[in-house]
């Protein structure tokens, strides 16, 4: 606190502002650096620290005042130049102008494609990510899809595609660097994918036209996109439902930068994320390619919404991050009642239960990023079960850490207290911001379908084995009731899912929530165990707090 003279002569104290600090070295990013120290060789890790560290700074610092600065700034659309021609330029704020060129040089997306990372690509591209993100105003959406679009194109087998845009997708040129857009939602549906009307049409040329409205399309000035369509015959209706779509791959824009039979109706007026320019498009014979072929277009997505949700639980780990860094920060700088509020104890006691889900939710997180590193490095070869394990667990870590992340950071505003109510202090901006972590990519019930899905395709022992092998490497003694406890909870988990799929769809989400904070505990209690053997207790002390304080499983009825 420091006081300064009014006009009036009056003494008044000016209240000093949170700052996040360097979003790598800070005490509050412990659980990120403590897994990549235990899952990353040492000189790997080692030639990626520096990196990580320049970001870290960045986020915290110059990116920091940078998002602040901008904080009024949002996307604007003009669709007529004065003349009268339509032209439907979008012009991005500052920051997105910037956070481009950034994402580009420090590979945000190149990473995971590195082949001389081996299963540790992912690991280390999404921690550049968890730094990155918090200071970029959600520009790791544009980055997710992109990263989706190139996981889709490397797998299709459309070699001119891959050719074609793999160079733009994985370059770390800024000159360079494509984005790409996901164009699925439809007025008629949004998750309900099977419903849409877009439809496409052959040429005489063979050229494919798309002809449709698409509802919810973010990042709409990306350079490349792919959507759903229904190819349609002449004088064929196309099929209804899911087996009636294709997947198409479209350049928006022709070389001199103008839509090609694209109009951009008005962008969306959000709740949150307003940086994002998410557009409603009317697409008017667009020119398309069909990525793999004319049927089943819902599955050949299916591997870009796998990353996509896992970029969304790694903004809503940051996004956590972000919060409780400011929200510890201004604990020490606030007083109240003759004290700083980190000397209060009902105060650090509220941060602590804060902190005991965010590092719980980062370890199920983490681990579901490393099954993704060994499942995409090892390819066909890769174990079925790791396959089957990462297929449940992709719904139930997006699902999961979205719902903590709007906890979280509606808590961590409350304890900042009035100014965190106060626009221009850019914390009201990161609470409304995560309000969109539940609904992107399907919210928290359709999630819990999907994993409901999962376990009857694949059965839940796939999980089940990999947290039981957890528990069994915890040898510390220290630990032992602990991970006696969670056995106990494992054991009940069966007994669950006895009445089958269709008799507990109606309680799908509770399945759900359960088997995301059992993933959490055991991940914690696994990495307490690792440093537990190296004189460091902190992990223990977090596990401890989330087990006894935090971790309720919800009772499914009837059971």
């Amino acid at each position: 606190m420091t006081r300064r003279r009014s006009s009036s002569e009056d003494l008044s104290t000016t209240q000093q502002p949170p700052r996040p600090g360097d979003g790598w070295a800070h005490h509050g990013n412990w659980v990120l650096r403590a897994w990549l120290e235990r899952a990353v060789p040492e000189d790997l890790l080692e030639a990626h620290r520096p990196v990580l560290a320049e970001l870290g700074r960045r986020s915290g610092a110059e990116w920091y005042d940078l998002q602040l600065a901008d904080r009024l700034n949002e996307p604007r659309l003009t669709q007529w130049s004065a003349w009268g021609e339509r032209i439907d330029s979008i012009e991005l704020t500052p920051l997105w102008q910037r956070a481009h060129r950034w994402a580009a040089e420090y590979g945000l997306v190149a990473t995971g494609y590195d082949d001389s990372l081996g299963e540790h690509a992912r690991l280390l591209q999404f921690a550049r990510a968890w730094m990155y993100i918090p200071s970029t105003d959600f520009y790791g959406c544009p980055l997710a899809m992109t990263d989706g679009a190139a996981r889709v194109l490397a797998d299709a087998g459309n070699e001119e595609l891959a050719s074609r845009a793999l160079p733009h997708l994985l370059s770390t040129d800024p000159g360079t660097f494509w984005t790409s857009g996901q164009w699925m939602t439809e007025t008629v549906g949004g998750s309900d994918v099977g419903r849409t009307e877009t439809v496409a049409r052959q040429d005489e040329d063979g050229t494919w036209r798309l002809t449709g409205r698409k509802w919810f399309t973010s990042a709409a000035t990306s350079e490349i996109a792919l959507t759903l369509a229904r190819p349609q015959g002449d004088g064929e209706r196309a099929e209804d439902g899911s087996r009636g779509l294709a997947l198409f791959y479209l350049e928006p824009r022709d070389d001199e930068g103008r839509l090609r039979n694209i109009e951009i109706l008005r962008l969306k007026d959000k709740l949150g994320t307003r940086k994002l320019p998410t557009a409603e498009l009317w697409l008017d014979g667009v020119p398309a390619q069909p990525v793999a072929g004319l049927e089943r277009g819902v599955a050949s997505i299916a591997p870009m919404l796998n990353i996509t949700r896992t970029w969304n639980a790694v903004t809503a780990c940051a996004l956590m991050q972000r919060a409780l860094a400011l929200a510890d920060d201004y604990a020490g700088k606030r007083e109240a009642f003759g004290k700083p509020l980190a000397e209060l104890p009902l105060h650090r006691e509220t941060l602590a239960d804060l902190e005991a889900d965010r590092a719980a939710a980062s370890c199920a997180l983490l681990s579901t990023i490393d099954l993704l590193g060994v499942v995409e490095h090892q390819g066909g070869t890769s174990e079925s079960s790791d396959r089957a394990a990462l297929r449940l667990l992709t719904p139930l870590i997006k699902l999961g850490t979205a719902r903590d992340a709007v906890a979280v950071v509606s808590e961590a505003l409350e304890a900042i207290g009035g100014a965190g109510y106060i626009e221009d202090t850019g914390i009201p901006q990161l609470l409304r911001d995560v309000q969109v972590l539940s609904i992107w990519e399907g919210t928290t019930n359709v999630l819990s379908l999907d994993a409901l899905r999962a376990i009857a395709a694949v059965g839940i022992d796939p999980w089940l084995d990999r947290l039981q092998q957890r528990l069994d490497g915890c040898r510390q003694p220290a630990l032992a009731g602990r991970v006696d406890r969670a056995r106990d909870a494992l054991s009940a988990v069966p007994g669950w899912l006895e009445p089958g799929p269709e008799a507990l769809e109606p309680q799908a989400r509770r399945l759900a929530l359960n088997l995301y904070r059992l993933t959490g505990l055991v991940e914690l209690l696994g990495l307490a165990d690792h440093w537990l053997a190296r004189d460091d207790d902190r992990p223990l002390a977090v596990a401890r707090h989330y087990q006894d304080l935090r971790f309720r499983l919800e009772p499914l009825r009837g059971r």
